[in-house]
């Protein structure tokens, strides 16, 4: 960069500096001209000229006035001739006589003559004026300057010249040095090779790697986002370039992604995606210049986890059924050892009674088998926990009527909600969640009720943005993601969820169908065991 600078610096200062010579030169040589042109036309209109061209011995008549003239004017010679251009003046007295050296035919026909030339004192600037009387020529006067009288008064004016242009020289000789040294400093002393292999590096790692990338710049607008980033926030072609709170993220995520602080796998909530999100500052010399930002979608892992959650919460429904079950069995076996059969069997067929009807009613009202065994287990769960689940007797929500991972991650965490607010009630409270869902023409409503101590109006609106938790936060990545996770669900969906107690808090969440859904008329369930 400096090399190239200075070589144009180089070539424009030159270029000037010849321009300005050549103009210099030529400046020099007019003004001699036009000096020579006027002594010449002053001394041909003298009287002294005139008389002396008419006495009987003009040589001798003029040599005192012409010398004089000469000295007075500061010129090197006046010749006086005749208009054949014989000569009766001279600065050499040997060469009063002979023909004028020179260019004299336009001075005789009563023009002017100027030229350079070599005569007989060497190279000069003469000019050649007529004397005339009556229009008509009687003599010719030639002056001339010596041409290193004009070299010297060229050279007086070349310091004019030279010194501003070194001076411009100089100016952008230093400003091609700050600018060369200021681009060296923004690139980090890399030259060109260096920065396209480290932007081909930079590029290729940005489409490889798995995790989502942003930096925002200290303006606030986003100047990197890789392939993922782009597809984990769905964000439009020309998000680079815009501020990041105008591309359509939530409000905390924008935020986050122009903060100045360190932060370390956050869960957010974005397009009904978990993502764990972790930030840092740019520094550059000391100065935050930059906010980087990586997004990890642990959606999957959520959804395995939340599977495991409940094939767990199955199987230790199963265990304890199984417990419950051996203890019931040595009931029946001791009756019919003791003699008593008929109240062994009716013992037996209570119970089993009792379980099928249980989720023969969760299945029949639910017919989404994923629906139901989420329902299932939670109610599992919830006994666990020291609290009853209880579907609403008149609940039906047929399969179908809306994707079945969106109700799981509704009613799911909407129950998780609820059992972790009655786990905070003193022992002896009524712990009980009931769940409802209903569809009718158009929509369906999701209603999870419990008896906990309720959502203060306050937090209702809080309770819903992401890390919001009324509950001591053991999981590495934070809680208060559940009702978010349900927030935005809901809003993709295009329903709304509406919050209301204490006592008791009641979520009621309305979602729009694409076709009306008409209920049957008549729903059963088995009696039989």
């Amino acid at each position: 960069m400096l090399l190239v600078l200075g070589a144009v610096v180089v070539l424009v200062v030159g270029l000037s500096l010849a321009m300005a010579y050549v103009q210099a030169v030529r400046h020099v040589e007019d003004a001699a001209a036009t000096r020579v042109v006027d002594v010449a036309e002053s001394i041909a209109a003298s009287d002294d000229v005139r008389e002396g061209l008419a006495s009987s011995d003009p040589a001798q008549a003029l040599a005192d006035p012409i010398e004089r003239a000469r000295a007075i004017t500061e010129t090197d010679f006046i010749v006086v001739m005749a208009p054949d251009g014989t000569r009766y003046t001279h600065p050499n007295p040997d060469l009063v006589g002979r023909h004028f050296a020179g260019t004299i035919a336009p001075a005789q026909q009563g023009g002017t003559v100027v030229e350079q030339y070599t005569g007989s004192l060497g190279p000069s600037t003469r000019a050649v004026v007529p004397v005339t009387v009556d229009s008509r020529v009687i003599g010719l006067v030639s002056v001339g300057i010596h041409r290193a009288h004009v070299d010297e008064q060229l050279a007086r004016q070349l310091p004019q010249v030279l010194l501003p242009g070194l001076a411009a020289a100089l100016i952008a000789g230093i400003g091609a040095w700050l600018v060369a040294r200021n681009v060296r400093r923004e690139t980090l002393g890399l030259n060109a090779t260096e920065l396209r292999r480290l932007h081909d590096h930079h590029d290729a790692v940005l489409h490889a790697v798995r995790e989502g990338l942003l930096i925002v710049d200290d303006r606030g607008l986003l100047q990197v986002a890789n392939d993922e980033a782009r597809r984990l926030l769905d964000l439009p072609e020309d998000a680079v370039g815009r501020p990041a709170s105008d591309l359509g993220l939530a409000p905390d995520l924008a935020a986050l992604l122009q903060g100045r602080e360190q932060h370390v796998d956050l869960p957010h909530a974005s397009g009904g995606r978990v993502l764990l999100v972790s930030s840092d500052v740019v520094r550059r010399q000391g100065r935050a210049v930059a906010t980087l930002t990586t997004l990890r979608d642990r959606t999957e892992l959520d959804a395995l986890t939340g599977r495991l959650d409940t094939t767990q919460s199955l199987a230790d429904a199963l265990h304890a059924q199984a417990h419950e079950a051996a203890n019931r069995l040595h009931t029946v076996v001791t009756l019919i050892e003791l003699g008593r059969p008929d109240e062994a069997v009716a013992f037996a067929t209570d119970t089993v009674r009792a379980t099928q009807r249980h989720g023969d009613a969760i299945t029949a009202a639910l017919a989404d088998p994923a629906v139901a065994a989420l329902v299932i287990g939670k109610s599992s769960q919830a006994a666990e926990r020291g609290a009853s689940l209880t579907l609403d007797p008149d609940a039906h929500l047929p399969a179908g009527l809306l994707p079945p991972d969106a109700v799981v991650t509704i009613l799911g965490n909407l129950i998780d909600n609820a059992l972790d607010a009655l786990a905070t009630l003193p022992v002896g409270a009524e712990r009980a969640v009931l769940l409802d869902a209903q569809a009718d023409e158009g929509t369906v409503t999701l209603t999870v009720a419990d008896t906990g101590p309720g959502l203060p109006a306050e937090l209702r609106d809080r309770a819903f943005g992401r890390g919001f938790t009324t509950k001591t936060t053991q999981s590495p990545a934070g809680r208060g993601i559940g009702l978010a996770l349900v927030r935005q669900t809901v809003d993709l969906l295009g329903g709304r969820i509406d919050v209301s107690g204490p006592p008791g808090a009641t979520f009621t969440v309305t979602l729009p169908l694409a076709e009306p859904v008409e209920a049957p008329s008549t729903r059963s369930g088995s009696d039989d065991g």
